[in-house]
Protein backbone atom coordinates (compact mmCIF):
# COMPACT_ATOMS: atom_id res chain seq x y z
CA UNK A 1 0.00 0.00 0.00
CA UNK A 2 1.28 3.43 -0.88
CA UNK A 3 -0.15 7.23 0.05
CA UNK A 4 -0.39 9.30 -2.33
CA UNK A 5 0.27 13.24 -1.84
CA UNK A 6 -3.63 13.71 -2.68
CA UNK A 7 -4.91 10.76 0.29
CA UNK A 8 -2.39 12.53 2.84
CA UNK A 9 -3.52 15.99 1.98
CA UNK A 10 -7.35 14.69 2.39
CA UNK A 11 -6.17 13.13 5.66
CA UNK A 12 -4.04 16.54 7.04
CA UNK A 13 -7.90 18.33 6.40
CA UNK A 14 -9.70 15.79 8.96
CA UNK A 15 -7.02 15.95 10.95
CA UNK A 16 -7.27 19.99 11.08
CA UNK A 17 -11.57 19.41 11.78
CA UNK A 18 -11.09 16.69 14.16
CA UNK A 19 -9.18 19.48 16.23
CA UNK A 20 -11.10 22.83 15.52
CA UNK A 21 -13.03 23.89 18.61
CA UNK A 22 -15.58 25.55 15.71
CA UNK A 23 -16.64 21.85 14.79
CA UNK A 24 -19.79 21.97 17.16
CA UNK A 25 -17.42 22.99 20.18
CA UNK A 26 -15.48 19.64 19.80
CA UNK A 27 -18.51 17.82 20.13
CA UNK A 28 -18.04 16.77 16.53
CA UNK A 29 -14.56 17.39 15.92
CA UNK A 30 -12.19 16.35 18.58
CA UNK A 31 -14.87 13.68 20.51
CA UNK A 32 -16.31 12.44 16.64
CA UNK A 33 -14.49 12.67 14.37
CA UNK A 34 -10.63 12.29 16.61
CA UNK A 35 -11.49 9.13 17.61
CA UNK A 36 -9.75 6.39 16.35
CA UNK A 37 -13.10 4.35 16.16
CA UNK A 38 -14.19 7.21 13.18
CA UNK A 39 -10.66 7.79 12.43
CA UNK A 40 -10.64 4.37 10.74
CA UNK A 41 -13.55 4.80 8.81
CA UNK A 42 -12.32 7.47 7.57
CA UNK A 43 -8.66 6.30 6.50
CA UNK A 44 -10.13 3.54 5.48
CA UNK A 45 -12.04 5.17 2.64
CA UNK A 46 -9.42 7.27 1.57
CA UNK A 47 -6.90 4.71 1.16
CA UNK A 48 -9.30 2.06 -0.24
CA UNK A 49 -9.14 -0.80 2.41
CA UNK A 50 -12.56 -0.35 4.33
CA UNK A 51 -12.32 -3.47 6.30
CA UNK A 52 -8.54 -2.31 7.65
CA UNK A 53 -9.43 0.87 8.17
CA UNK A 54 -11.87 -0.08 10.73
CA UNK A 55 -10.06 -2.83 12.29
CA UNK A 56 -6.92 -0.71 12.92
CA UNK A 57 -9.23 2.40 13.99
CA UNK A 58 -10.96 -0.49 16.87
CA UNK A 59 -8.04 -1.85 17.80
CA UNK A 60 -6.62 1.44 18.68
CA UNK A 61 -9.57 2.86 20.54
CA UNK A 62 -9.57 0.60 23.19
CA UNK A 63 -5.91 1.76 24.24
CA UNK A 64 -7.54 4.94 24.31
CA UNK A 65 -10.88 4.59 25.53
CA UNK A 66 -10.67 6.48 28.43
CA UNK A 67 -8.92 9.78 26.82
CA UNK A 68 -9.81 13.08 28.03
CA UNK A 69 -8.32 16.30 28.14
CA UNK A 70 -9.02 17.83 31.79
CA UNK A 71 -7.85 21.24 31.66
CA UNK A 72 -5.97 20.59 28.30
CA UNK A 73 -3.70 18.13 29.93
CA UNK A 74 -3.15 15.87 27.02
CA UNK A 75 -0.88 12.70 27.09
CA UNK A 76 -2.10 11.52 23.78
CA UNK A 77 -3.18 13.12 20.90
CA UNK A 78 -5.97 11.18 19.38
CA UNK A 79 -5.78 13.64 15.97
CA UNK A 80 -2.41 12.26 15.43
CA UNK A 81 -3.13 8.45 16.33
CA UNK A 82 -6.50 8.46 14.24
CA UNK A 83 -4.67 10.59 10.82
CA UNK A 84 -1.40 9.31 11.27
CA UNK A 85 -1.16 6.19 13.26
CA UNK A 86 -3.56 4.69 11.46
CA UNK A 87 -2.72 5.08 7.82
CA UNK A 88 1.11 4.10 9.22
CA UNK A 89 -0.50 1.19 10.67
CA UNK A 90 -2.35 -0.07 7.22
CA UNK A 91 0.57 0.27 5.41
CA UNK A 92 2.73 -1.63 7.93
CA UNK A 93 0.10 -4.50 8.00
CA UNK A 94 -0.16 -4.57 4.52
CA UNK A 95 3.45 -4.79 3.84
CA UNK A 96 4.55 -7.65 6.56
CA UNK A 97 1.77 -9.45 4.82
CA UNK A 98 -0.79 -9.55 7.52
CA UNK A 99 -4.53 -10.66 7.96
CA UNK A 100 -6.62 -7.38 8.99
CA UNK A 101 -8.77 -9.60 11.28
CA UNK A 102 -5.12 -11.17 12.98
CA UNK A 103 -4.23 -10.35 16.26
CA UNK A 104 -1.05 -9.74 15.51
CA UNK A 105 -2.60 -6.87 12.79
CA UNK A 106 -3.97 -5.44 15.96
CA UNK A 107 -1.30 -5.36 17.91
CA UNK A 108 1.29 -4.09 14.90
CA UNK A 109 -1.64 -0.86 14.87
CA UNK A 110 -1.82 -0.45 18.91
CA UNK A 111 1.58 -0.14 18.87
CA UNK A 112 1.93 2.40 15.72
CA UNK A 113 -0.63 4.13 17.44
CA UNK A 114 0.56 4.32 20.53
CA UNK A 115 4.11 5.76 19.20
CA UNK A 116 2.81 8.49 17.08
CA UNK A 117 -0.02 9.81 19.40
CA UNK A 118 2.88 10.77 21.60
CA UNK A 119 4.59 12.43 18.86
CA UNK A 120 1.17 13.99 18.19
CA UNK A 121 1.19 15.90 21.99
CA UNK A 122 3.82 18.36 20.78
CA UNK A 123 1.29 19.16 17.86
CA UNK A 124 -1.05 19.81 20.49
CA UNK A 125 0.53 21.89 22.60
CA UNK A 126 2.00 24.00 19.62
CA UNK A 127 -1.59 24.42 18.27
CA UNK A 128 -2.78 25.78 21.88
CA UNK A 129 0.27 28.30 22.16
CA UNK A 130 -0.02 29.68 18.90
CA UNK A 131 -3.90 30.37 19.38
CA UNK A 132 -2.54 32.31 22.64
CA UNK A 133 -1.77 34.93 19.62
CA UNK A 134 -5.11 35.23 18.16
CA UNK A 135 -6.73 35.26 21.74
CA UNK A 136 -4.84 38.12 22.68
CA UNK A 137 -5.80 40.05 19.32
CA UNK A 138 -9.47 39.21 20.31
CA UNK A 139 -8.69 40.89 23.65
CA UNK A 140 -7.57 44.20 22.31
CA UNK A 141 -10.17 44.20 20.09
CA UNK A 142 -12.66 44.18 22.48
CA UNK A 143 -11.09 46.45 24.26
CA UNK A 144 -11.59 48.62 21.34
CA UNK A 145 -15.01 47.89 21.15
CA UNK A 146 -14.76 46.26 17.61
CA UNK A 147 -16.15 43.28 17.86
CA UNK A 148 -16.89 42.29 14.67
CA UNK A 149 -13.22 41.21 14.29
CA UNK A 150 -13.83 38.41 16.49
CA UNK A 151 -15.46 36.16 14.06
CA UNK A 152 -11.72 36.80 12.54
CA UNK A 153 -10.67 35.34 16.19
CA UNK A 154 -13.11 32.50 16.50
CA UNK A 155 -13.00 31.75 12.80
CA UNK A 156 -10.50 32.52 10.73
CA UNK A 157 -7.08 33.24 12.34
CA UNK A 158 -6.97 29.33 14.01
CA UNK A 159 -6.92 27.85 10.81
CA UNK A 160 -3.46 29.56 10.66
CA UNK A 161 -2.58 26.76 13.95
CA UNK A 162 -4.09 23.61 12.86
CA UNK A 163 -2.63 24.10 9.33
CA UNK A 164 0.54 24.38 10.63
CA UNK A 165 0.22 22.01 13.36
CA UNK A 166 -2.24 19.79 12.07
CA UNK A 167 -2.34 19.94 8.38
CA UNK A 168 1.19 19.96 6.98
CA UNK A 169 2.64 17.35 9.94
CA UNK A 170 -0.05 14.97 8.94
CA UNK A 171 0.81 15.19 5.02
CA UNK A 172 4.25 14.81 5.15
CA UNK A 173 4.25 12.19 7.61
CA UNK A 174 1.69 10.52 5.91
CA UNK A 175 3.70 10.63 2.45
CA UNK A 176 7.02 9.97 3.71
CA UNK A 177 6.13 8.25 6.87
CA UNK A 178 4.80 5.58 4.30
CA UNK A 179 7.67 4.71 2.51
CA UNK A 180 9.78 4.41 5.70
CA UNK A 181 7.29 2.01 7.27
CA UNK A 182 7.40 0.07 3.90
CA UNK A 183 11.02 0.29 3.97
CA UNK A 184 11.42 -1.09 7.46
CA UNK A 185 10.04 -4.59 5.81
CA UNK A 186 13.22 -5.50 5.27
CA UNK A 187 15.43 -4.40 8.45
CA UNK A 188 12.92 -5.51 10.97
CA UNK A 189 12.14 -9.01 9.29
CA UNK A 190 8.43 -10.84 11.47
CA UNK A 191 10.83 -13.39 13.39
CA UNK A 192 13.05 -10.63 14.79
CA UNK A 193 13.28 -9.37 18.37
CA UNK A 194 11.80 -5.74 17.52
CA UNK A 195 8.97 -7.05 16.16
CA UNK A 196 7.79 -9.72 18.35
CA UNK A 197 8.39 -6.69 21.12
CA UNK A 198 5.90 -4.85 19.32
CA UNK A 199 3.43 -7.46 19.09
CA UNK A 200 3.89 -7.99 22.91
CA UNK A 201 3.49 -4.46 24.01
CA UNK A 202 0.63 -3.89 21.59
CA UNK A 203 -1.09 -6.66 23.36
CA UNK A 204 -0.87 -5.39 26.63
CA UNK A 205 -1.64 -2.00 25.50
CA UNK A 206 -5.58 -1.80 25.95
CA UNK A 207 -4.94 -3.44 29.41
CA UNK A 208 -4.06 0.37 30.18
CA UNK A 209 -6.83 2.18 28.61
CA UNK A 210 -9.91 -0.41 30.66
CA UNK A 211 -7.45 0.41 33.77
CA UNK A 212 -7.97 4.20 33.46
CA UNK A 213 -11.75 3.51 32.72
CA UNK A 214 -12.38 1.79 35.47
CA UNK A 215 -10.16 3.85 37.74
CA UNK A 216 -13.00 6.61 36.43
CA UNK A 217 -16.02 5.17 37.03
CA UNK A 218 -15.21 1.90 40.10
CA UNK A 219 -15.84 3.60 43.06
CA UNK A 220 -16.49 0.32 45.12
CA UNK A 221 -16.15 -3.33 45.06
CA UNK A 222 -19.36 -4.07 43.74
CA UNK A 223 -18.87 -1.90 40.86
CA UNK A 224 -16.74 -4.69 39.19
CA UNK A 225 -19.56 -6.99 38.97
CA UNK A 226 -21.25 -5.99 35.66
CA UNK A 227 -17.32 -6.18 34.33
CA UNK A 228 -17.12 -9.55 34.95
CA UNK A 229 -20.19 -10.68 34.23
CA UNK A 230 -20.06 -8.91 30.96
CA UNK A 231 -16.67 -10.61 30.59
CA UNK A 232 -17.67 -14.17 31.29
CA UNK A 233 -20.36 -13.78 28.76
CA UNK A 234 -18.45 -13.15 26.07
CA UNK A 235 -15.70 -15.65 27.04
CA UNK A 236 -18.07 -18.64 28.35
CA UNK A 237 -21.06 -17.93 25.56
CA UNK A 238 -19.76 -16.25 22.40
CA UNK A 239 -21.57 -13.11 22.23
CA UNK A 240 -21.22 -10.26 20.91
CA UNK A 241 -21.28 -6.66 21.99
CA UNK A 242 -25.00 -6.38 20.89
CA UNK A 243 -26.28 -9.66 22.92
CA UNK A 244 -23.94 -8.17 25.99
CA UNK A 245 -25.06 -4.85 25.71
CA UNK A 246 -29.28 -6.39 25.79
CA UNK A 247 -27.91 -8.62 29.00
CA UNK A 248 -27.29 -5.27 30.55
CA UNK A 249 -30.04 -3.39 30.12
CA UNK A 250 -32.02 -6.03 31.41
CA UNK A 251 -29.67 -6.38 34.50
CA UNK A 252 -29.79 -2.40 35.01
CA UNK A 253 -33.29 -2.17 34.80
CA UNK A 254 -33.72 -5.00 37.25
CA UNK A 255 -31.31 -2.88 39.52
CA UNK A 256 -33.11 0.48 38.99
CA UNK A 257 -36.50 -1.11 40.17
CA UNK A 258 -35.00 -2.55 43.11
CA UNK A 259 -33.33 0.96 44.28
CA UNK A 260 -37.02 2.49 43.55
CA UNK A 261 -38.92 -0.47 45.77
CA UNK A 262 -36.15 0.19 48.50
CA UNK A 263 -36.97 3.71 48.37
CA UNK A 264 -40.64 3.74 48.38
CA UNK A 265 -40.23 1.16 51.59
CA UNK A 266 -38.04 3.20 53.38
CA UNK A 267 -40.39 6.43 52.79
CA UNK A 268 -43.87 5.33 52.87
CA UNK A 269 -43.34 3.94 56.99
CA UNK A 270 -42.37 7.53 57.85
CA UNK A 271 -44.98 9.08 56.42
CA UNK A 272 -47.56 6.44 58.02
CA UNK A 273 -46.29 6.45 61.15
CA UNK A 274 -46.68 10.29 61.39
CA UNK A 275 -50.27 10.33 60.37
CA UNK A 276 -51.00 7.62 62.68
CA UNK A 277 -49.33 10.36 65.79
CA UNK A 278 -51.60 13.03 64.70
CA UNK A 279 -54.64 10.31 64.95
CA UNK A 280 -53.53 8.95 68.35
CA UNK A 281 -53.41 13.09 69.33
CA UNK A 282 -56.26 13.33 68.01
CA UNK A 283 -58.23 10.20 69.63
CA UNK A 284 -56.92 11.66 73.28
CA UNK A 285 -57.98 15.21 72.36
Amino acid sequence: MTISWVQAAILGVFACLSSLPGMAGTTIGNYTLGRPLVGGLVCGLVLGDLKLGIMCGVAMQLVYIALVTPGGTVSADVRAISYIGIPLAMVAIQSQGLAATSASAANLAKSMGTLVGTIGTVLFYGTATLNLVWQHMGWRDVEKGDFKKLYAVNWGWPWISHLLFSFIPTLIMCKWGADAVTALKTALPMDGIPMKTLFTVGAMLPCVGIAILLKQIVESAMDFVPFFVGFTLAASLSLNLVSCAVISLIFALLFYNLEMAKNARTTVPAGGGAVDDDDDDEEDI
